[in-house]
């Protein structure tokens, strides 16, 4: 079997071929809706790289990415008709894992009375860049939802995610006994 080459070239005049082979500008919405969770999923490469992760959160973000992959290859399909009603490997079992993550986290952090600033440990700072990105991804994919029909179940997958990250970030300050750092509107 010949290994295949990793540049196509058919990228140089800025188009790109979706699922099934139509022809797009590499700034089409679903291009965008998609890069942004690839983006998003390399960023979690980037957390989980961070040493002393437990192995429950790992797998949990491992399981994340997986699912990301699962919407990255939904969103780069053209649904022609609004013909695909379903994201494939996505189910609303698995929004429900997020939010059970959450609530075990949450039960342990104090209420918040203020606006978090992003930051804290590195794990924490890394857990709060990915948060931005996944509800960049999110307005992308309301985005494209504008234009044909979108799965709710991504929508709210990647919108649970951002309530992840975000109270993940909050955890592993609490965690590590770091202070969280609060917003000053007086500053």
């Amino acid at each position: 079997m010949t290994k295949s080459k990793i540049y196509t070239r058919t990228g140089d005049l800025g188009v790109t071929s979706l699922v099934g082979g139509q022809k797009v500008k590499k700034t089409d919405i679903r291009i965008e809706a998609y890069g942004s969770v690839d983006e998003l999923n390399a960023n979690l490469g980037v957390l989980i790289a961070i040493p002393n992760l437990q192995s429950e959160y790992v797998d949990l973000l491992r399981f994340v990415q997986n699912k990301l992959f699962n919407i990255g290859a939904y969103l780069a399909t053209p649904n022609v008709d609004n013909a695909i009603t379903h994201c494939n490997g996505l189910t609303y079992e698995d929004i429900e894992r997020i939010e059970n993550s959450i609530d075990v986290m949450d039960a342990q952090l104090p209420p918040l009375t203020s606006f978090v600033l992003p930051g804290g440990t590195h794990r924490s700072a890394v857990a709060h860049v990915c948060r931005t990105m996944c509800r960049r991804c999110e307005r992308r994919i309301v985005a494209l939802s504008n234009t044909t029909y979108v799965d709710p179940n991504v929508l709210k997958f990647v919108n649970r995610l951002s309530d992840f990250l975000f109270v993940f970030a909050r955890f592993n300050n609490v965690a590590n006994q770091f202070d969280e750092i609060f917003w000053d509107k007086n500053c």
